[in-house]
């Protein structure tokens, strides 16, 4: 299931591959005031995303967007590549159920590492901030992007994609 909190509890609970230390070192740098990442994710205008690779089969997706209601917000899922998701700026909720209870709504787009999910009742609901961490596993379908509160706030996040296996 699904690892939240903290960079260093996220970091102690994942996996020890050279890939996750890969992302880690990444999420580390993004976050730090001052780093060409930190500079590169504020320079984003909102509702843009830019892709950075970082090796070792690693890459980062840059984004800054507002958060929606819920009822735009969509499950997803992938099968070839882990999202640790950093948030940098601002707060949303991410909601999270395991892949079991959560019917497929559209198959599984091989190209685009991406299957939509039917929207699931009993989900877990996770509220993140600024510095807080996520990782999503294969068996996590995930719904991110979603208002904390009545009103839309800017968020600064990265998500980086760790290969699996």
């Amino acid at each position: 299931m699904a690892i939240l909190g903290s960079l260093e509890t996220v970091r102690a609970q994942s996996p020890r591959t050279a890939a996750f230390a890969t992302a880690f070192a990444y999420a580390q740098e993004v976050r730090r005031e001052g780093s060409a990442a930190h500079a590169r994710l504020f320079a984003l205008e909102p509702g843009k995303s830019a892709r950075v690779e970082l090796g070792e089969g690693v890459f980062a997706m840059e984004q800054a967007y507002l958060t929606k209601p819920r009822a735009d917000g969509f499950f997803e899922s992938h099968r070839r590549l882990i999202d640790v998701q950093v948030v940098v700026a601002g707060r949303e909720i991410i909601e999270v159920i395991d892949a079991a209870r959560s019917p497929v709504q559209v198959p599984y787009d091989s190209e685009r590492d991406f299957t939509h999910h039917a929207d699931a009742a009993g989900a877990s609901i996770a509220r993140l901030e600024a510095g807080d961490v996520a990782v999503f596993f294969p068996s996590d379908v995930h719904m991110p992007g979603l208002r904390a509160g009545a009103e839309a706030v800017l968020v600064r996040k990265t998500v980086v994609k760790v290969p699996v296996g």
